[in-house]
């Protein structure tokens, strides 16, 4: 089960999105084939990914690795993990439930 199907995180009421540097276009095959259904964010000038600080682990390419934010109802980043960078433990996949526990807590529930 992925992110936009997990329970825990539909319980916590909290909306997904997907940011990434390619165009809609670029996009759209991608969701299709993966069947993703949560909106998909163009950041394309890259001023979304630099506001909220995931930058900082960008991989070689330059582009956002696998980092999930957590922006609080006044806008505010409420959590911030990266884990795709080898000194968060670099994988490419992380458990529903391990984000779900981290949102959780993140929002004191």
């Amino acid at each position: 089960m992925d992110l936009q199907d997990d329970p825990e995180l539909q319980e916590l009421g909290v909306a997904i999105l997907s940011v990434a540097f390619d165009s809609p276009e670029e996009q759209a095959p991608a969701a299709q084939e993966l069947g993703i259904r949560v909106p998909m964010l163009s950041d394309s000038d890259h001023s979304v990914s630099q506001s909220y600080g995931v930058l900082q682990w960008a991989v070689k390419s330059g582009e956002p690795g696998h980092t999930f934010v957590l922006v609080d109802q006044q806008g505010d980043v409420a959590w911030i993990q990266d884990y795709g960078a080898p000194e968060n433990r670099g994988v490419m996949y992380v458990e529903p439930e391990e984000i779900a526990a981290e949102v959780r807590a993140a929002l004191g529930k």
